[in-house]
């Protein structure tokens, strides 16, 4: 393309500040360096774990920067050795890169990284950051930085997709579907006929009730405390809901007596360290499984060792157990199948220069996804 090897100026959503309204500048997107790739941002999600960061985790030398790492866009240039990648693919940047070659990325154990740290949320690799404004380096968000039209992320942070793929769609698959999904299905390995409760019903919510449903369970609770959220939960297959205000007594108690015992499988999908904790105590004794797939860093996890040693099992999840590059395109393969809904978790289409509308959309729990239009196809 004709901007290769030149920087390019184009428009971002900068967060110079904590808890501070987003600012549309310019910023100078660099030339990709060795083993990484340039791409056009076409679409992107804004997901909780931006809004995390930006208004309640309060760590100041992540600011500057520039968040967003839901996403789906085109490489426009390659920097030296990039191989997987030409001008033109379609992609989807990860947050958890697959390097294929470490320890970790050839053991069916694990969908960890070394050589692709799923951090840059201490502010450490401000230096690498290819997104300068007004003369100032950007803290690329998670590595990837979607909410800006130009972005540079690693060869081995990259996901090439099928190319019949629709950008303004495929790009939740990025983080909250496979989040959820793989949850169900990956980390919990939930069994057919088996029963499920999934606590917090927002994007990542409603994929692990999906994952739950292909997975064959037959019982899938779905829990929250907005109502409004109960009829999309039945879409993806949930077979009850529930709302704990409904409830005088503690929400494990009532899980208990509606399971005769306890869920085979609980997934928590907030990131609410209580939550984590009633969700394990939801579980049957013996052979429950409670997965944590919720973000927090700010609370430590507790329970009574006795809900562990009458052989509950507790755990946690990083993009769904799913593997960078092979899960997203699998994802992506499964959805153009019609085997996976994705549609389905999009309820505003808003463009960048709305992405403090949107912010206030999901802080108040009046939408499931939005999708931002970054840049034209």
């Amino acid at each position: 393309m004709a901007t290769a090897g030149k920087i390019i100026s184009c428009k971002a959503a900068v967060a110079w500040e904590f808890d501070k309204p987003l600012v549309i500048e310019e910023v100078e997107v660099a030339p990709p360096q060795e083993k990484e790739v340039r791409i056009k941002i076409v679409a992107t999600g804004v997901c909780q774990s931006d809004l995390y960061y930006l208004l309640k985790c309060m760590n100041k030398a992540l600011f500057p920067s520039v968040f967003g790492h839901e996403a789906a866009g085109i490489v426009e240039s390659i920097g030296p050795g990039v191989t997987e990648f030409q001008p033109g693919d379609k992609v989807i940047p990860l947050f958890m890169p697959q390097c294929r070659e470490c320890r970790f990325c050839k053991s069916p154990k694990t969908n960890l990284c070394v050589n692709g740290s799923a951090g840059h949320i201490d502010g450490k690799n401000i230096e690498s950051s290819r997104i300068t404004c007004k003369g100032k380096k950007l803290l690329q968000f998670l590595g990837v930085s979607s909410f800006s039209e130009y972005t540079v992320v690693k060869e081995l942070a990259l996901a090439k997709i099928d190319p019949a793929a629709p950008l303004d769609k495929v790009c939740v698959i990025g983080c909250a579907i496979c989040t959820g999904y793989g949850a169900a299905v990956n980390s919990a390995k939930v069994e057919p006929g088996s029963t499920c409760a999934v606590f917090g019903l927002g994007a990542v919510g409603l994929a692990a009730v999906m994952g739950c449903k292909a997975a064959g369970a037959k019982r899938i609770i779905a829990i929250d405390i907005n109502p409004e959220k109960f009829e999309k939960a039945k879409i993806f297959g949930a077979t009850d809901v529930v709302n704990p205000n409904d409830h005088s007594k503690p929400i494990h108690q009532v899980m208990v007596e509606m399971t005769n015992g306890g869920v085979d499988y609980s997934i928590e999908c907030i990131g609410n360290v209580e939550i984590m904790r009633t969700a394990l105590e939801s579980c049957i004794k013996g052979w429950g499984v409670s997965v944590i797939a919720g973000w927090t860093n700010m609370q430590d996890i507790s329970t009574q060792p006795i809900q562990l040693m009458t052989g509950r099992k507790w755990t946690g999840t990083l993009f769904g157990g799913f593997k960078g590059k092979d899960g997203v395109a699998q994802m992506v393969k499964a959805y153009l199948d019609k085997k996976v809904m994705v549609d389905e978790f999009i309820t505003h289409n808003m463009t960048l220069d709305q992405i403090n509308e949107a912010v206030t959309l999901m802080k108040h729990g009046q939408c499931i996804r939005t999708v931002l239009s970054v840049s034209p196809q």
